[in-house]
């Protein structure tokens, strides 16, 4: 019984069962022992100690988990997906690729990853984003050619993801409830470290971009989606009206919380541009350091190489 178990159990967990510790996903998530009652950082416009934003992040994404992709097709009209399409094909990953999808509850990128590289194993051109694994016909899911591991501070966003991965026909996922400031994986495991719109909510910018080298192995690679800053003024300026005076009471409506979305803006004007993130990307020891912008610079991907 015990070898049987054993086998069906994902290989980061036998690495880690390998090293003498299995890994539990925390009740909260995040790593408390990372942050500080003493130093201050930004929750939105709001200044408080480490811990509590932490916190604060942490109920953020509880609460908003079960509206998330209704509020994301909403707030963006849709054109959320197009952004992350675009992400996937920058990143092109090949078969065998280990991917760790860091704030990746609900799945997006992860199932984005794999219907890639189903579609490359295939020799075929990548099909739309929702058709599912089982769409690709069962020869092609009897060996998986890849291993996806996504990790969030929020249980509750991973349950929505494995729910949707269960809809839609997904296997051989790792769902992982940890904190990008103390990642519990080991050095040097991953091909591939993507996070989409999550890096702004961490703490520490720094300690999370220096996770990110850790767990990489040589020659991997760190991309990362994020709301940028737009730079030409009319954008911004409707950008700004719309951000601020629409989006909370759509997040009321919609979902009856006007605090979490209110937060969600903010944070997009505390995070850096797009230069200051680079230099960040290229101070945490990553090299041939990119960016590109997307929509006038509302998002961009930021690109490097652990070498």
């Amino acid at each position: 019984m015990a070898a049987s178990l054993y086998r069906r159990i994902p290989s980061v967990s036998r690495l880690l069962f390998s090293q003498g510790k299995r890994f539990k996903s925390s009740a909260s998530g995040h790593a408390q022992d990372e942050y500080s009652t003493d130093k201050e950082t930004h929750f939105g416009f709001e200044n408080v100690p480490e811990a509590e934003k932490a916190q604060k992040v942490h109920e953020v994404f509880e609460n908003v988990a079960e509206k998330y992709d209704v509020m994301n097709d909403l707030m963006s009209g849709g054109i959320h997906r197009i952004w992350k399409d675009l992400f996937i094909a920058r990143i092109n990953p090949r078969p065998n690729t280990r991917l760790l999808d860091v704030a990746g509850g609900t799945g997006d990128i992860a199932f984005r990853f794999i219907k890639h590289i189903k579609q490359a194993k295939r020799g075929s051109t990548v099909v739309p984003s929702d058709i599912s694994e089982s769409d690709l016909g069962e020869k092609d899911s009897q060996r998986l050619p890849y291993e996806v591991v996504v990790c969030d501070i929020s249980q509750g966003m991973l349950d929505v993801g494995q729910k949707r991965a269960a809809a839609l026909g997904y296997s051989g996922l790792s769902w992982i409830c940890g904190d990008a400031q103390k990642l519990p994986f080991p050095n040097d495991h991953f091909d591939c470290y993507t996070i989409a719109f999550g890096i702004r909510n961490v703490v520490d910018l720094e300690k999370a971009l220096s996770e990110a080298y850790r767990v990489l192995k040589p020659g991997g690679r760190f991309v990362c989606l994020e709301f940028s800053e737009v730079r030409n003024p009319t954008v911004r300026w409707m950008y700004d009206r719309y951000s601020f005076g629409v989006i909370p009471v759509m997040g009321q409506v919609v979902a009856g919380d006007w605090k979490s979305y209110q937060y969600l803006v903010e944070s997009i004007r505390k995070f850096p541009d797009q230069e200051t993130f680079k230099e960040m990307i290229e101070d945490a020891g990553f090299r041939r350091v990119t960016y590109e912008n997307l929509t006038f610079g509302v998002t961009a991907i930021h690109s490097g190489f652990k070498i």
